[in-house]
C-alpha cells in the first residue's frame, strides 16, 4: 500500500505541473505577451511581401537574404531625413553584423527620392494599404525571408534600443 502511494506521488509531482503550466498558458495567454524582452511593436499579424511588392530603383536589390531597416513614408521630409540618418547609425553601430544589414528608404507613393546610403524603392497598393494601419513616420525591422516583424516609432527613436534588438534577433537567427 505504501508503494502505491509513493507511486500517486511520484506521477503527481511530473503530471501536476504539466497540466497547470498548459492550462495557465490556454487559460491567460496575454500574460505570456505583455512581458517581452524586444523594445520594438510587434506587427501582428505579421505583413509578407512578395518580391513584387517592392520595386527597387537599383534593378539588383530584393529583400530576401538580409535583415532589412525599411523607413516607410510618402515623402521624404525632415523627419524621414533623420531617420535614414538613424538607421544608417544603427547598421554602422551593428560592428561585424553591419554586412546583414541593408537600409531602405520605401516610399507608399510615387514620388522623387533620391538618398545616399540608402536603397530606395516604391510599395505595391496592397503593401502601402498594410502599412496605412500604422502611424505615419514609421520604421520597420523585415527579416530576410520578406516578413514584417518590428515596428518602431521613429519619432521617438532609441538608436541603442533598436541595436539591443537586432544584437539579439541576429545571434540566434540562422538566415541572412
Amino acid at each position: 500500500m505504501n508503494s502505491k502511494k509513493e507511486l500517486w506521488i511520484l506521477l503527481a509531482s511530473f503530471v501536476l505541473p504539466i497540466a497547470f503550466g498548459t492550462a495557465f498558458f490556454y487559460l491567460s495567454p496575454e500574460s505570456f505577451t505583455r512581458h517581452t524582452i524586444n523594445f520594438g511593436e510587434f506587427v501582428n499579424p505579421i505583413i509578407t511581401t512578395e518580391k513584387e511588392d517592392v520595386v527597387f530603383t537599383d534593378i539588383n536589390q530584393n529583400l530576401q537574404g538580409l535583415w532589412t531597416l525599411a523607413y516607410v513614408t510618402k515623402q521624404c521630409d525632415s523627419v524621414c531625413v533623420k531617420a535614414l540618418h538613424d538607421i544608417r547609425i544603427v547598421r554602422i553601430l551593428m560592428n561585424e553584423d553591419m554586412l546583414r544589414i541593408q537600409c531602405l528608404l520605401l516610399m507608399t507613393s510615387k514620388a522623387k527620392a533620391q538618398q545616399a546610403d540608402v536603397l530606395v524603392g516604391y510599395s505595391s497598393e496592397s503593401l502601402s494599404r498594410q502599412f496605412n494601419q500604422f502611424s505615419k513616420n514609421s520604421l520597420f525591422l523585415i527579416d530576410p525571408l520578406g516578413n514584417v516583424m518590428l515596428r518602431y516609432d521613429s519619432k521617438q527613436l532609441e538608436v541603442k534600443r533598436v541595436i539591443k534588438d537586432l544584437k539579439r534577433l541576429l545571434k540566434y537567427s540562422s538566415i541572412g
